[in-house]
C-alpha cells in the first residue's frame, strides 16, 4: 500500500505535472506523488512533432517569445523572465539530452524521437524520488481547515493496484491540460474558468475549389479572416487539404481568432494574398515581364515567378475565366487585372473547422487572475498549485505551448519547494516509499 499522507500530489502526468514533481523534489520535498490516469505518462510528448516533439523554441527574448500566445501575452512576461526557451536548453543538457535548433527556429531531440524526452523525464522523476501512480485519476477534492487537501481518486481496473482510494495531501498541483477534469476540481475549489475553445486547427472551405492542390504548400502566403468582430492577419507557409487550408500561417491564424471563429460557427470570408505581400505596381512588373520575355508561351506553362505553384497558377486561371492556353502576348488588359487581383486578394468561404488539429490545443481553463504567477499559487486557495494548459493560456505551433508548461511546472515546484515547512511529511508511512516503486 502506499501511504496515505503526501506533501505535494500532482495531478496529470503530462510535461507540466513532471517539471512540477521533479522541480520540487529535485530541490529537497520529499513525499511527491504524481498520478496519471493512462498507461503511458507525457503520451502527448510521445505524439507531439510527428513523434519527434518539438520540445521549445529558439525564441530567447521574452519580450518576443509572449507574443506567440493568444492568451497569456503580457502576463507571461514575468514568468518567461525566470525560465524561458535558453533555461529549458540547459535543463535538458544537464540531464544528457541535447536539443537541436531547426531553420525555423523548432528545437528537437538530436535523436529526432520524442521517446527521448519522456525518457530522460521519466529517469529524472525516479531519481529524485518521485512516485508515479499510473491509472489514478483525482476524481474530487476537498479543502480541509487548518491547510492540506483530501483527495478521492478513480483507480482505473487493471492499471492501479489495488490501494487506497483516498489521499491527503500538504499541497496539491493541477496539470491536467485540456481534460474537463481539471476544470472542474479548479471550481470545486472555487475558481472560476473561462469556458474553453478549440485552438490552433485547420480551416474546412466551403465546396473546396482548392481540393485539387492537395499536398502543395505556398510560403509565403497572406491570410486575412474577416469577422463580425474583427480582421485576423497571419503571413507564413500554407498546406492545400482535401478539406482546406492548413500549415503555419493557418494554425498561428485560427489561434489568435479561436474565439472570434468560435461566436460565428466557424463560417468566416478568408482573404488570400498569394504573392506573400507585393504591392500591385510590384505584380503589375511582373507581369510585363512575363508578357516582354515569354510573349509566345502559353499562360499555363509560363508562371509570372517562379515561385508561384503552377497548380495554383492554373486554378486562378481556370477560375476567374482566362483562358489558360493563350499565349502570354494575348493576355488582354481586363484580364491582367482579373488575375492581379486574385493573387494579391482571392475569397474563399470558411465553412468550419478541418477534422483535426495539428497539435490540438485549448484556449481557456483557470483565469490568470486568480493565479499569482510568479508561483503559480492559487489567489483563491493556500496551497493550490496550477501547471501547463489548464491556464487560460495557449501559445501557436512550434514548441510554444510545450515551453509554458516546462515554465509553470518549473516555477510551481520551486514555489512548493520553498514553501514546504518539512522535507519529510509523509509520517510513518516513508518507510513504504522504496518498497513501492513498483507502482511506476
Amino acid at each position: 500500500m502506499l501511504p496515505v499522507d503526501w506533501s505535494l500530489v500532482v495531478a496529470g502526468g503530462g510535461p507540466a505535472g513532471y517539471m512540477a514533481a521533479i522541480t520540487a523534489a529535485e530541490q529537497g520535498l520529499a513525499g511527491v506523488l504524481l498520478l496519471e490516469a493512462t498507461p503511458q505518462p507525457l503520451g502527448k510528448v510521445l505524439i507531439s512533432g510527428g513523434g519527434r516533439c518539438n520540445v521549445t523554441h529558439a525564441c530567447w527574448d521574452p519580450r518576443a517569445l509572449v507574443g506567440h500566445y493568444p492568451r497569456g501575452s503580457r502576463a507571461l512576461r514575468g514568468p518567461f523572465s525566470r525560465f524561458a526557451p535558453g533555461d529549458c536548453l540547459a535543463w535538458f543538457a544537464d540531464r544528457g539530452l541535447e536539443l537541436v535548433e531547426e531553420p525555423d527556429g523548432r528545437l528537437f531531440p538530436r535523436s529526432n524521437r520524442s521517446s527521448s524526452v519522456v525518457a530522460v523525464l521519466e529517469a529524472a522523476a525516479e531519481a529524485a524520488g518521485v512516485i508515479v501512480w499510473r491509472g489514478a485519476s483525482l476524481r474530487q477534492v476537498e479543502a480541509r481547515e487548518g491547510g492540506g487537501f483530501s483527495l478521492r481518486l478513480r483507480l482505473a481496473p487493471g492499471l492501479a493496484p489495488a490501494a487506497t482510494s483516498t489521499l491527503s495531501a500538504a499541497r496539491l498541483l493541477l496539470a491536467t491540460g485540456g481534460h474537463p477534469s481539471g476544470r472542474q476540481l479548479a471550481s470545486q475549489l472555487g475558481h472560476g474558468v473561462v469556458a474553453p475553445v478549440p485552438s490552433l486547427f485547420t480551416l474546412a472551405l466551403e465546396a473546396n475549389p482548392l481540393a485539387a492542390l492537395r499536398g502543395v504548400v505556398m510560403d509565403p502566403v497572406g491570410l486575412e479572416l474577416r469577422l463580425p468582430s474583427g480582421r485576423f492577419r497571419e503571413r507564413g507557409p500554407l498546406l492545400f487539404t482535401g478539406w482546406g487550408v492548413s500549415g503555419p500561417a493557418t494554425l498561428r491564424l485560427t489561434a489568435f481568432a479561436a474565439r472570434a471563429l468560435k461566436d460565428t460557427g466557424y463560417r468566416a470570408d478568408l482573404r488570400i494574398d498569394w504573392s506573400g505581400g507585393s504591392s500591385a505596381d510590384a505584380l503589375r512588373q511582373r507581369f510585363r515581364l512575363a508578357r516582354a520575355e515569354q510573349a509566345r508561351r502559353r499562360m499555363l506553362n509560363a508562371r509570372p515567378w517562379p515561385e508561384l505553384s503552377r497548380r495554383l497558377w492554373i486554378h486562378l486561371l481556370e477560375r476567374h475565366g482566362v483562358a489558360a492556353d493563350q499565349r502570354w502576348a494575348d493576355l488582354r488588359r481586363r484580364e491582367e487585372d482579373i488575375l492581379l487581383e486574385a493573387l494579391r486578394c482571392s475569397a474563399y468561404g470558411v465553412g468550419g473547422r478541418g477534422p483535426f488539429g495539428e497539435e490540438f490545443v485549448t484556449a481557456g481553463g483557470v483565469s490568470l487572475g486568480e493565479v499569482n504567477l510568479a508561483t503559480m499559487e492559487s489567489r483563491l486557495q493556500p496551497g493550490l498549485y496550477f501547471a501547463g494548459e489548464l491556464l487560460d493560456v495557449d501559445g501557436v505551433t512550434g514548441g510554444f505551448n510545450f515551453q509554458h508548461c516546462w515554465t509553470s511546472g518549473w516555477l510551481a515546484g520551486g514555489a512548493i519547494a520553498r514553501e514546504s515547512h518539512t522535507c519529510d511529511p509523509v509520517g510513518p508511512g516513508s518507510a513504504d516509499l522504496v518498497e513501492n516503486r513498483e507502482h511506476r
